[in-house]
């Protein structure tokens, strides 16, 4: 994929469109196929992943508590569901490389000095955020949703209901601590400048507080460990931003 040349004619661009559709489907297939390699990988370890994802609640529960499978296939959906999202999370740096394959032939050379450690920063953030979630945030839950417990209540909850929960607490976490890449962007796109950002600081931390309600289980523990964290992302973005505009507008860089 180049650059449009402006001497090049109509059949000359319906010839460059048909290569990157070609592209496109190998770019694909390949990215599709590397997903399927994990995902069949994972599955005799199906069970085990879901033991492991279950722990911070078995470790939370009383005595004699345990994970009860309400619908009679729950068993084996509930942990096949769970080796594709680990899957997914694993073969996420091999998509994203079929991604920049496809599109990085058609960037300008500083573009792409620019999208590879973006890239990058995104993948790690989103890493960090599901570890946060799991190592941190789910027992702290899970401790206080136990505590609030009304006696006499058993806490026996359906594997495939726990499964959604925490599946919704990891792209919750994921895609928050995504914060810094996106004002980044935002910043580099010319749509607002550090210092608005740092003008906003109070309108942001508003915001960010209510969309923690939204996305969160409703307990104030799980809104308070998503709210605290992107506030202090959001100032890393802010810092991130400032540097990376000094660096563009250096004559020297």
């Amino acid at each position: 994929m180049t650059a449009t040349d402006p001497q090049a004619g109509p059949g000359d661009g319906a010839a460059r469109l048909v290569d990157h559709l070609v592209e496109l489907r190998s770019r694909l297939l390949r990215g599709m196929g590397g997903l399927l390699l994990v995902f069949v990988a994972l599955l005799p370890m199906a069970n085990r992943l879901y033991g492991v994802l279950a722990q911070p609640l078995l470790d939370k529960l009383p005595a004699g508590g345990q994970l009860i499978a309400v619908e009679v296939a729950s068993p084996f959906f509930a942990p096949l569901k769970l080796a594709f999202f680990v899957a997914l999370v694993l073969a996420m740096p091999w998509l994203l490389y079929q991604v920049w394959a496809f599109v990085a032939p058609g960037l300008y050379q500083r573009e792409q000095r620019l999208a590879m450690p973006l890239l990058g920063s995104s993948l790690v953030l989103f890493y960090a955020g599901c570890a946060f979630a799991f190592f941190i945030v789910l027992p702290a839950v899970f401790t206080f949703l136990a505590a609030v417990t009304p006696e006499g209540v058993a806490m026996m909850t359906d594997i495939n209901a726990y499964l959604d929960f925490v599946l919704v607490v990891f792209l919750a976490f994921g895609l928050s601590f995504e914060l810094p890449v996106a004002l980044v962007i935002l910043v580099l796109l010319g749509w607002v400048s550090p210092a608005q950002l740092r003008e906003a600081r109070g309108y942001a931390i508003v915001g960010i507080f209510v969309l923690a309600a939204i996305v969160t289980p409703p307990d104030v523990v799980s809104q308070l460990l998503l709210a605290i964290p992107m506030v202090a992302l959001y100032e890393l973005g802010i810092i991130a931003a400032r540097l990376l505009t000094a660096r563009r507008n250096d004559p020297k860089g």
